[in-house]
């Protein structure tokens, strides 16, 4: 699977890079046919949001999250 991650007003960092993998290989576990991920992580002042697109196939899935902290948005 390609995980396409970028970052809006934050720097992505290489643990945040691992976390990020480690969420979608639980999820890959879950999902057959997962094909590609595109993820957001955007920081809007004391906001941190991310926002998740994941093409399988037969359609794609959306999610997003806003939190405090980046890696419970995550």
């Amino acid at each position: 699977m390609q995980i396409n991650l970028t970052g809006h007003h934050v720097d992505i960092t290489e643990a945040m890079r691992n976390y990020v993998e480690s969420r979608f290989e639980r999820l890959a576990r879950h999902l057959d046919h997962v094909l590609d991920a595109q993820v957001v992580l955007a920081v809007e002042k004391l906001r941190h949001s991310a926002e998740a697109r994941i093409h399988v196939s037969g359609g794609t899935i959306h999610a997003e999250a806003t939190e405090e902290d980046m890696y419970a948005a995550i």
